[in-house]
């Protein structure tokens, strides 16, 4: 009945959660905002950044060289590759007079190569899974060459030209890092030097059989089945050894350097 000790007391807890619940919504904006005004860290507030730094540390600690992606049949690997994303392949490109340009690692001549080049090279074909940051997977049929076998053909990644005879016991003056660029300089991505010569890291020059298309990044792009699809750089222009960690196009974005899964 109104006015009993019942109906004081639900009042009593109504009026009490009401309050609570002010106090805590004030508090989530209150922290929200504190953690948006926090100094930026690579183009990230620090303290989100700070979680997808130990992610990265997380999934450094988890990698392997032996260990590798699931790999499927040919037959398994889907007819027509779906395209996502365009940053880098904006620009005209004359697929003739492409040059893969290679900058020393500690400096020096930057050296050109062909397509022919990277095709002289011991040809590797697998159909993995190519994972999106945007929750979608696809298994699809790549072709190229080790970028292990590259840097063992040509030692251009150790300051004592050292080529990699093994991925397990690489030269100890090897870089720490890898840094691939578009040609047009508007999409580029960050690689430490571990996934880089993963067996599976390709230079790829084809999908299905065929060569690269425009949209899949023509001539040569990178694959990297361990890593997110950001990190497959389209129409590769440059690359280049650091001992820091390059600028890396989704990280600048607020997104994980490392991007493994």
């Amino acid at each position: 009945m109104p006015g009993s000790a019942l109906d004081r007391e639900a009042t009593r807890r109504t009026r009490r959660s009401f309050i609570g619940l002010g106090l805590a919504g004030l508090g989530g904006v209150l922290g929200w905002r504190y953690l948006l005004n926090r100094p930026d860290a690579d183009g990230t507030p620090m303290p989100f950044r700070r979680v997808l730094d130990a992610n990265g540390r997380l999934s450094a600690a988890y990698f392997r060289e032996t260990r590798l992606a699931p790999e499927f049949a040919k037959s398994q690997g889907v007819a027509q590759v779906r395209t996502n994303g365009s940053a880098g392949l904006q620009s005209d490109i004359d697929l003739a007079a492409w040059r893969l340009v290679v900058q020393p690692y500690g400096g020096g001549q930057a050296q050109q190569f062909t397509l022919a080049d990277i095709k002289a090279l011991p040809r590797i074909e697998m159909t993995t899974e190519l994972k999106c940051i945007e929750g979608w997977s696809i298994k699809v049929n790549w072709a190229g060459a080790r970028f292990a076998d590259f840097l063992a053909k040509y030692p251009l990644a150790s300051r004592s030209g050292q080529p990699i005879k093994d991925i397990a016991n690489p030269p100890a003056d090897l870089a720490p890092y890898v840094s691939l660029v578009t040609p047009d300089e508007e999409y580029y991505v960050g690689l430490d030097m571990h996934s880089a010569i993963h067996p599976q890291t390709l230079l790829c020059y084809e999908i299905n059989g065929q060569p690269l298309s425009l949209p899949h990044g023509a001539p040569l792009r990178l694959v990297t089945p361990l890593k997110y699809g950001i990190k497959h750089l389209k129409r590769i222009g440059t690359i280049a050894f650091a001992d820091a960690r390059p600028a890396d196009y989704w990280a600048e974005l607020g997104y994980d350097w490392d991007a493994g899964h």
